[in-house]
């Protein structure tokens, strides 16, 4: 509910040998005072990343700094923690929402990252289940942009969105061995082991190094699958999401897309 709390969170995962990236929750603010309130959250999380040494850095919604009703302020905003994050030598990831946003938010991100002594500080997240993911991930790799890969959690329609599990699959794939086997490091966020494993075979066909890149997964789910890739030498990233804002983003996700309440319980036996 804390930072102390989500930086305990942080001792535990790295002595097992994991990185993290932490998620104050919060999104869809509607006053400038909410935007300096949560960025405020995230200078402090920067300072005390900074000085217990933690292997972690930070994910950042753009609704959550007022990028619905000030875009301007939310990129100043933005602009100040990336800057926080390249003096302390940690990153920003700046998450991806519903398609409305994609493309503010690619191009805030290409902005700040064209800044000088800003290149490798931010990056950004493309959702496999989106038509234009594909163009949009070159345009990154590109740039030297680096790129959390996920299925996407919103729901969307099929102008948009590929309206198939199975064609989703497919294209993360596709996309993943396109990221994997690029000079960026990317982190592939999926819990899905078929997916992983399509991975795994690919790096190792490839000669890829298992350091070119990480996989990324939730707090405590799967965490046999995490401990599993971290010794094989992969590298592995936990996403801790925390703060009083849980409850409305846990259910605006079962309510956003169905699905997601399968998966929690399927891994919930896990």
């Amino acid at each position: 509910m804390t930072i102390e709390d989500a930086l305990r969170a942080c001792e535990s995962v790295n002595r097992q040998g994991l990185a993290v990236s932490l998620d104050a929750l919060g999104e869809s603010v509607t006053t400038e005072e909410q935007v300096h309130a949560a960025a405020e959250v995230y200078h402090r999380l920067l300072d005390a990343i900074s000085t217990r040494g933690h292997h972690v850095n930070v994910s950042i919604k753009l609704t959550q700094i007022g990028v619905e009703f000030d875009p301007a302020l939310a990129e100043r905003v933005l602009d100040e923690i990336v800057v926080h994050a390249a003096r302390v030598d940690s990153f920003v990831r700046v998450d991806m929402e519903g398609s409305a946003l994609t493309e503010i938010t690619l191009a805030m991100v290409e902005r700040i990252h064209s800044l000088p002594g800003m290149r490798g500080r931010v990056g950004t997240v493309l959702q496999a289940y989106l038509y234009r993911t594909e163009a949009d991930a070159e345009r990154l790799l590109a740039q030297g942009i680096r790129i959390r890969l996920c299925k996407g959690a919103y729901k969307e329609g099929p102008e948009v969105a590929f309206p198939r599990k199975e064609d989703v699959d497919a294209n993360y794939v596709k996309l993943a061995k396109r990221m994997v086997s690029s000079p960026v490091f990317c982190g592939m966020a999926t819990h899905d082991e078929w997916i992983i494993g399509a991975i795994r075979r690919f790096v190792a066909e490839q000669g890829i190094a298992k350091s070119a890149f990480e996989f990324q997964m939730l707090y405590g789910i799967r965490r046999d699958v995490q401990r599993r890739l971290a010794a094989e030498g992969f590298g592995v990233r936990v996403y801790i999401p925390f703060g009083p804002e849980w409850y409305p983003y846990f259910m605006r996700r079962l309510a956003e897309r169905p699905a997601n309440v399968l998966f929690l319980a399927r891994n919930l036996l896990h």
